[in-house]
């Protein structure tokens, strides 16, 4: 084991001393890997302090773990009990996020360091794939003692442990004594006519013959220290490395068949123990001759290593957000992980399963598939989800035998049935299928079940997402206007956009209101904060803004007489406001702002400027404020820009250098339609269209009006 994690301390040290009683312990128990978790009561979280038989670089996603994690280790310290895991098929039920990053044969145990004034953390220890079942009562209480000991520890040290970013790496094994045969064993390897090389635990180069060399075809100097799938190109695949990384974590034997540029495969087979790997390197015609090793796994071959694409698909789960993102993932990346070419999503609804997203089948399938029972005896789907445990057919007859309608519906021919729940309640079920006659494979089995769970929660959180997203766009639709008014002589377009993927309603509001035949009023606002109250407000004060205006009130009155009105609502939250008289006949245009940006204005023939309204105080602030009205002509051809600061106030902008640009696209823009103005100016500001608040952008031109009118 290398040692260039190690932490050494002070003869007697408790960090010296937990690290000897975690090696005795592996050593005591035959278990092959061992990690030594203490609390961190800061935060508070599980710190990772010492480690044996597993390189630092696979403890990643291990290091830190909240306590209330779903995670052996955590159970085991919150229920003070002891924790087995017995295989894969339980470790994917139990903790199916913990298997989709740990995909390989192992049992584990987990019990609690419960001291005498509090609990320190948890031991963790594990054992090759073909470690009995059952831990024994004897086992058990070798177990627990050591617990106990490591615990007493941690009571009577002078001072408390150390927690290191990076666990202490803790030599299993110390007794070996390879200088003393060393020259006769490689003597004896390089007679051989195979190839011989060994591997640390690191995976890194620490012996290799000639032959294993030639065969390789790198000379032994460049690969002694290296790894091979970083030294050699046609190694250079995540799948080789997987299982290397397999053999470490089960100790089991392995065996893999490569391809050598331009026709050379070489069969590698891997020899773990609590050292290092020992590997053979042979052509593929000379293994033809002999049995692969004992026990030796014969991995069925992949795209990519299963670890990096469980992490992969286990990590874009957490990203998906609406459902259509969650069918579009699976679509597009499970599916091709693990061969399937149809997809069918279902979630629970009213005791019915309602198809929600679906891959690789005709629309009238699905129509038949849709608001089946749960009880339904169709498809298998109903009884996957009562008895919550996967269904998998490897071809039609297999189906048949339990439902026999069910392989008629499509043309397909294998089927995995993984049922969606959480926390004991059904959210749907999620179909897998195959073209062709499918042999689900133990492996295949047991990730596809860790995937259910997190496909499980993402589908129920992307459901619940949709529907808050409906009612906030529902309640965002009511208090905006749904149609602007037509009126003679001027011509309006108006755009709302709200921030990304967010499901809060938005406070900026836009309106244009009629007042007469030749008279108008628009006014754009903003109210603070991104919430129900928000909305609330924005709609209280759209319908003040409305009520003064319509009664004659002039621009100065209409915003002090809201202001009013806000106070006595004594609400907490500020809003920033524009609002334009807009006389078509008299053809000028008066402007009252409480606090917000300024609005832009183009002449006809003339250059695009930054208004300067004098602005009153924000509505809400007190009812003392004075709104100043400013004035200008409005010109047939003059066009108004009125919108809120999210088109402006940009991170890492300078939001006047942002609005004189946008001044500069509306001069550019002379004569164009409205709303094709409105896209140029979002674009200019929004390159990407991701924006991090609301925009409302309201545009108003004055035209000539109609004859007759003055």
């Amino acid at each position: 084991m290398p040692g260039s994690n190690e932490h050494p301390g002070s003869a007697g040290s408790p960090d010296d001393a937990l690290g000897a009683a975690l090696a005795d312990t592996v050593r005591g128990t035959g278990a092959s890997i061992g990690g030594l978790y203490l609390i961190e009561e800061a935060e508070p979280v599980l710190r990772l302090v010492a480690l044996c038989g597993l390189p630092v670089a696979f403890t990643a996603p291990w290091r830190r773990l909240p306590l209330s994690a779903p995670v052996p280790v955590a159970d085991a310290i919150h229920d003070d009990t002891l924790v087995s895991v017995v295989g894969q098929d339980d470790m994917a039920r139990r903790y199916p996020r913990a298997a989709a990053v740990l995909p390989y044969p192992f049992a584990l145990v987990a019990v609690p360091l419960t001291g005498v004034r509090r609990p320190w953390g948890g031991l963790v220890l594990m054992w090759p794939a073909g470690r009995p079942r059952r831990i024994t009562p004897r086992e058990r209480g070798h177990i627990t003692s050591s617990a106990r000991r490591m615990a007493r520890l941690l009571d009577d040290a002078p001072q408390p442990p150390s927690l290191p970013e990076l666990p202490r790496v803790v030599p299993v094994d110390a007794t070996r004594h390879p200088a003393q045969t060393g020259l006769a064993a490689a003597d004896y390897l390089e007679r051989l006519p195979e190839g011989a090389l060994a591997l640390d635990l690191e995976g890194r180069v620490t012996f290799i013959t000639a032959t294993a060399a030639r065969l390789l075809g790198r000379g032994a100097d460049r690969l002694l220290g290296t790894r091979p799938w970083q030294s050699l190109s046609w190694l250079d695949d995540p799948v080789y490395e997987d299982h290397y990384r397999t053999a470490v974590v089960s100790r089991a034997p392995v065996s893999f068949t490569a391809l050598r540029p331009p026709d050379q495969p070489l069969t590698f087979q891997l020899y773990p123990d609590t050292s290092g790997i020992s590997v053979r390197v042979l052509p593929s015609t000379e293994q033809a001759g002999g049995p692969p090793p004992a026990g030796a796994r014969q991995p069925a071959a992949a795209p990519t290593g299963r670890l990096y694409q469980l992490v992969h698909l286990a990590a874009a789960l957490t990203e998906s957000v609406t459902v259509r993102d969650l069918v579009a993932l699976i679509a597009h990346q499970i599916l091709p992980a693990f061969g399937a070419q149809g997809l069918v999503l279902s979630g629970v609804d009213a005791g019915r399963l309602k198809i929600t997203g679906y891959h690789g089948y005709p629309a009238e399938v699905m129509e038949r598939l849709d608001a089946l029972s749960l009880d339904t005896d169709l498809t298998p789907a109903g009884q996957v989800l009562a008895s919550g445990t996967p269904a998998f057919f490897a071809d039609p007859v297999e189906l048949a035998a339990g439902y026999p309608r069910a392989p008629q519906i499509s043309d397909k021919q294998a089927w995995a049935f993984l049922p969606l729940i959480i926390s004991g309640r059904p959210v749907g079920c999620c179909i897998l299928s195959y073209a062709q006659p499918h042999t689900f494979t133990a492996d295949e089995r047991a990730v596809l079940t860790s995937l259910s769970g997190l496909i499980a929660q993402a589908l129920d959180r992307a459901r619940l997402y949709d529907t808050k997203l409906r009612l906030v766009q529902e309640l965002q639709r009511v208090l905006l206007p749904r149609a602007l008014p037509r009126l003679p002589g001027l011509d309006v377009a108006a755009r709302y956009l709200p921030a990304g993927h967010g499901t809060e309603v938005g406070g900026d509001f836009f309106d244009v209101l009629r007042v007469n035949d030749t008279t108008a009023a628009a006014v754009i606002g903003d109210v603070e904060g991104h919430s129900v109250a928000a909305a609330a407000l924005m709609g209280q004060v759209r319908t003040a803004i409305h009520a003064h205006a319509t009664a004659g009130a002039a621009p100065g009155q209409v915003l002090a007489r809201t202001n009013r009105l806000l106070a006595d609502l004594d609400s907490d939250l500020l809003v920033s406001c524009l609002y334009v008289h807009l006389d078509l006949a008299g053809r000028q245009a008066s402007f009252a702002s409480a606090g917000h940006v300024p609005p832009l204005l183009r002449h006809a023939r003339h250059p695009a400027r930054v208004l300067d309204v004098d602005p009153g105080p924000l509505l809400g602030i007190g009812t003392g404020g004075d709104y100043p009205v400013t004035t200008v002509p409005l010109f047939p051809g003059t066009t108004l820009a009125l919108y809120t600061d999210g088109l402006v106030e940009l991170p890492g902008t300078d939001a006047t250098r942002t609005t004189t640009d946008l001044a500069g696209h509306l001069d550019a823009a002379d004569g164009q339609d409205l709303e094709r103005l409105i896209d140029r100016l979002v674009r200019h500001t929004t390159p990407t269209g991701q924006h991090n608040d609301d925009i409302a952008v309201l545009l108003l031109r004055a035209m000539s009006l109609p004859d007759g009118q003055t």
